[in-house]
């Protein structure tokens, strides 16, 4: 599921005309069936997710996608996964998300702690992983359809180098439960680039860390970021 999102935003600025889907994805009116099964999937679990949080009630499932975001999000570059890639001045955005927990015993990762040496959080402020290059730490956002704020405390490897964020899951039930989901999200409050940059100088031995502190440090040096 994950690559197929990329696949659907397509500009509307395009010469081709175009459908807008129940999810408020825009398609090429083609025969390409590729691109018309995976609208389906789409659709599909979108009304699954609806459907699901009908019953359990809310506090898990996100609402769907606005059809203005989707729309500007099809203008954007995008990373290795399809997901657009959005200038630092934006705050709402359409990513894709994925789940982790400290209960996978991931080798090297600590106890219940974060990349920050304190406690991985899951009430009503949750912790989160990104590449801190996208997102510094510290950043809080919301989740639209959600009552929760999150904060990026974390980073993990295979995050470094795109758009995704993974969210904090105390046991590995919950983070199944939530998978790979696309999500609106709005940042409600940017971390600090500059200690984002001055923590990740001192972790410049792995490869991940260090491409994370250049690309940072490139924002911070370049103006494009605001120093906090």
């Amino acid at each position: 599921m994950a690559p197929f999102l990329g696949m659907l935003l397509v500009s509307c600025a395009e010469n081709t005309s175009t459908t807008v889907n129940s999810a408020g994805i825009h398609l090429r009116n083609s025969t390409n069936t590729a691109s018309q099964s995976l609208s389906s999937q789409w659709s599909a679990d979108q009304s699954r997710l609806a459907s699901l949080k009908s019953r359990a009630g809310a506090g898990f499932y996100p609402a769907r996608i606005s059809a203005s975001e989707v729309k500007r999000a099809a203008k954007l570059p995008r990373d290795k996964h399809g997901m657009p890639t959005y200038p630092d001045s934006v705050r709402t955005r359409v990513v894709r998300t994925t789940g982790y927990s400290h209960m996978e015993m991931e080798p090297g990762a600590p106890w219940r702690k974060n990349a920050l040496g304190t406690y991985l959080q899951y009430g009503s402020l949750r912790s989160a992983a990104a590449d801190w290059s996208v997102l510094p730490a510290g950043t809080r956002f919301k989740i639209k359809g959600l009552p929760y704020t999150y904060v990026v405390d974390d980073y993990g490897r295979s995050l470094v180098g795109t758009n995704t964020i993974d969210i904090y899951h105390p046991n590995l039930s919950l983070m199944k439960k939530w998978g790979t989901r696309y999500v609106e999200m709005t940042i409600i409050q940017w971390g600090s680039w500059q200690g984002t940059v001055s923590f990740l100088s001192k972790k410049t031995h792995r490869a991940h860390t260090r491409q994370m502190y250049y690309a940072a440090r490139r924002k911070l040096t370049s103006g494009r970021v605001t120093i906090r």
